[in-house]
């Protein structure tokens, strides 16, 4: 006699169903009301999905060889049984092993039961292939003369044997699994036609398939192929299993992962240098791509992202591929850098309208934090975001392109492919670098069902993460595993809402300022960041390191930049010069700022070119009239009035120290500078307009990284949380079976099925009896409408009744319910 789940799970301690949830935790959302429904949820298909998907390819090897071996009658299966079709001498697994893999199978409840009666779920069977171990079903099931057949072993082997070659592959083929193929329309019918598709190969007078139906190896069945109506042949399981003599009932069985033979052995020092080098390009890049977008916003699509041609765009301004430009478009809105922002004076709602893209406010605080820290913030954006940047620029199952910062390029499970990935390099020793072949392989044995069909994506991963610095040179870099570590610790305290229940911050690292251990290691090796620059006498500026935030600021006022990397090289001109005149230095200020920041002597040319712009700068005021200029020196004045390349703009003399145009300032001024003048302009005052950019930033966002990585991962559970939860558990499974042993009258809601008046006799004669329950306090049995309108049962010690209300004390909770009463349908005295 078999025993159900819900029995079996009863059976248990308080700590093995602890154990239960803690394996699996989407168990208990929501907690179940009773063990029942906990073995309910436990079957269902999602849960065992979720479970199995977890498994590697050793186990689910054996669970195919549970299902195999489960008996037709009660459809149990015994530990022996499994053993005598895994543990075969010719190529089958360690003993040890397989009782491992049914340890593991057991602990997650998909097998259940003793040893020598054990049972699968029924979820198994749903979200599983339909031929266990990829063999067919038995031929009794199938076909009397295929039955027949297989009841003679000798019969059969001869029958095999004489298979023609070409009949013989076609066996082969099938008994590797899947064990069923495809024959066109009318193949077994018409002798002159040939069978096509990749199992079935001919179908003509004299053709294997038509050979192996006749002899009946082959079963037709009566599944068909929708698209073309061809005859679907399937291979019985007991051919298949005589086919696999020499590799076993399960197939190849490999109990350890795949080794790493072609893994090269890198030095930790050269693949974290090589990677704390990338990690400072990613920064550079990602801040470079940034200020493109600020310089010229791209409008936002109305089906939502960045066009191609912005990003085309912006690609060809920072230097890189598109491929690189769209990945650092995503990281960088996955960490709140950059949003969108509505144009003003929009007239339409409609989304996607009126919208461009640009860096949000937080982008200037992530511009004056360290290296390390900018990167950080970066890495974990990527490790938790829901979004594929590799697909962007492809096309989606509308024949549409896939757009940068678009909803397609969202994917649900890609930050749980993104860890399991970089967990895999986690796992190996320091510094070995295995190919992109061998990392596949070793992920696809350690989770067959997440991996299979995603390659492409897997490679971008890997792609990615050399991108970011995670890794160098092949291998996995050391800060990268702090990173893994330290974001998968906030995870589960976001998860498990202990340190942050609202979800708001990432950890004890941002509330309190102090640096993460992975930003700790990636600082130790960074070169650290320099106040002080080099002048060269071609007036160029080396800085010999990464800038500090405040130098990098003015450096980005007073030079050109012209190379980027470890040692960055910056231009000293006339036109940086006039940038930083306009924003407010003067020539002392700069003479002052050169000495103070340069480690070589200041070039005398820089120190005459500064005196000469600042001289220079000034002399010509702008006004509006359209436009004025003015200035002291009248010679100059007759200058730029004499000026050819000035014609266009109608310059007249209203003074002989002021000058008139009908165009409007901004234009008067871009004509000036490009004729080599240095105007300033000014306010209705004559006070001089200061012209440092304004810059625009979208609203504050949301990083992902204050969020669980993973939206399917459930939350981890404590101890003492999953010991609360099997003891409400408990309780409720005792008021489910309390509530069975209610009184008749309870249970049928008394008086609800009579007319009106022997309902109002049953509500008057249950108040009657709850109020000798108060003054006697005994127990009473309740019978209670719900707010669903269905009728329920509990036993309860009433406390008082008032205000049309029944208060009362349930003892197995030990918590205090209010009943409505005009809700209660019958009351009993408990005996």
């Amino acid at each position: 006699m078999t025993t159900s789940l819900a029995d079996h799970l009863r059976s248990l301690p308080d700590e093995a169903l602890a154990a239960l949830l803690q394996l699996r935790p989407d168990l208990v959302l929501p907690v179940p009301a009773d063990l029942s429904a906990l073995a309910a949820r436990a079957q269902a298909r999602v849960s065992v999905a979720r479970a199995l998907d977890g498994l590697d390819q050793f186990t689910l090897q054996i669970l195919d060889g549970a299902r195999l071996t489960r008996d037709p009658s009660d459809g149990t299966t015994s530990v022996d049984a499994i053993l005598a079709v895994a543990a075969v001498p010719a190529q089958g697994a360690d003993p040890a092993a397989v009782r491992g893999a049914l340890n593991r199978l057991r602990a997650l409840f998909l097998l259940y039961g003793p040893e020598h009666a054990l049972q699968v779920v029924a979820g198994v069977d749903e979200v599983s292939s339909p031929y266990p171990a990829g063999l067919g079903r038995p031929a009794l099931d199938l076909d009397p003369s295929a039955a027949a057949l297989c009841a003679d072993p000798a019969r059969l082997r001869r029958t095999v044997l004489a298979a023609p070659p070409a009949a013989r592959a076609i066996l082969d083929r099938l008994a590797a699994g899947p064990p069923v193929g495809t024959l066109p329309p009318r193949a077994l019918e018409t002798p002159t036609e040939e069978a096509t598709g990749p199992d079935a190969a001919g179908s003509g007078a004299g053709s294997p398939v038509r050979w192996l139906v006749e002899n009946a190896l082959l079963v037709p069945i009566s599944d068909t192929d929708a698209g073309t109506g061809g005859t679907a042949v399937e291979l019985p399981r007991e051919i298949g299993l005589l086919l696999r003599r020499d590799s076993g009932p399960l197939g190849p069985m490999q109990p350890l992962p795949p080794a790493l033979g072609t893994a090269a052995l890198r030095e930790p020092k050269a693949v974290d240098s090589a990677g704390a080098g990338q990690a400072m390009e990613l920064v550079r890049q990602t801040e470079s791509v940034l200020e493109a977008v600020a310089a010229d916003p791209p409008p936002v699509l109305r089906s939502g992202g960045v066009g191609v041609r912005d990003l085309r765009r912006i690609a060809r301004i920072v230097g890189l591929d598109e491929s690189t430009t769209a990945l650092l478009l995503e990281v960088a809105y996955a960490a709140g850098l950059v949003g969108e922002v509505d144009l003003t004076g929009a007239t339409t709602t409609r989304a996607g309208a009126d919208q461009q893209v640009l860096p949000t406010a937080s982008y200037e605080a992530w511009r004056a934090g360290s290296l390390a820290r900018r990167w950080e913030q970066l890495a974990t954006a990527w490790l938790a975001m829901t979004r594929q940047p590799g697909l962007v620029g492809q096309r989606d199952d509308r024949d549409r392109l896939i757009t940068a910062l678009s909803p397609e390029v969202e994917r649900a499970g890609t930050p749980t492919a993104r860890r399991a990935l970089l967990g895999v390099l986690a796992g190996l020793d320091p510094g070995t670098a295995p190919g992109v072949d061998e990392v596949l392989a070793l992920l696809a044995w350690r989770s067959p069902r997440r991996s299979r069909g995603r390659e492409v994506a897997q490679r971008e991963v890997l792609t990615e993460a050399a991108r970011l610095g995670l890794t160098g040179l092949g291998a996995i870099t050391s800060y990268g595993r702090l990173l893994l570590t330290d974001s998968a610790t906030a995870e589960s305290r976001v998860a498990a809402g202990t340190d942050d229940p609202l979800g708001v911050r990432l950890g004890a690292d941002e509330s309190t300022g102090e640096a993460s251990v992975a930003v700790r290691a990636l600082d130790e090796l960074l070169p650290a960041p320099v106040d002080h620059f080099l002048l060269q006498a071609d007036l160029s500026i080396v800085v010999p390191g990464p800038p500090e935030p405040t130098l990098a600021a003015e450096l980005e006022v007073l030079a050109d930049p012209e190379s980027a990397g470890g040692a960055s090289v910056h231009r000293v001109t006339a036109t940086s010069l006039r940038r930083a005149l306009d924003a407010g230095y003067a020539a002392d200020d700069l003479h002052a700022l050169f000495q103070r920041r340069s480690r070589t002597p200041v070039p005398q040319g820089l120190t005459y070119l500064v005196d000469d712009m600042a001289r220079k700068h000034g002399g010509l005021r702008v006004g509006s009239a359209g436009a004025y200029v003015r200035s002291d020196d009248e010679a100059l004045l007759t200058e730029v009035v004499a000026d050819r390349r000035l014609s266009t703009m109608s310059l007249r003399r209203l003074a002989p120290t002021v000058l008139a145009t009908p165009f409007q300032v901004g234009r008067l001024l871009t004509m000036l500078r490009e004729a080599g003048y240095a105007p300033v302009p000014e306010d209705a005052s004559g006070a001089v307009v200061l012209t440092r950019t304004k810059v625009r930033r979208a609203p504050a966002r949301v990083a992902v990284t204050n969020r669980a990585a993973d939206p399917l991962a459930a939350p981890r559970l404590t101890t003492p949380r999953v010991l609360g939860i099997v003891e409400q558990m408990r309780r409720g499974d005792a008021a489910a079976r309390a509530a069975r042993r209610a009184p008749d009258p309870v249970r049928g809601g008394a008086g609800r099925t009579g007319g009106a008046a022997t309902t109002a006799h049953a509500h008057t004669q249950a108040l009657a009896t709850l109020q000798q329950a108060i003054r006697d306090k005994v127990l009473v049995w309740v019978g209670y409408v719900d707010a669903h309108g269905a009728t329920t049962s509990r036993l309860v010690r009433p406390v008082s009744i008032g205000a049309g209300y029944l208060r009362a004390e349930d003892e197995r909770t030990e918590m205090l319910h209010t009943f409505a009463l005009h809700r209660i349908t019958a009351a009993v005295l408990d005996e």
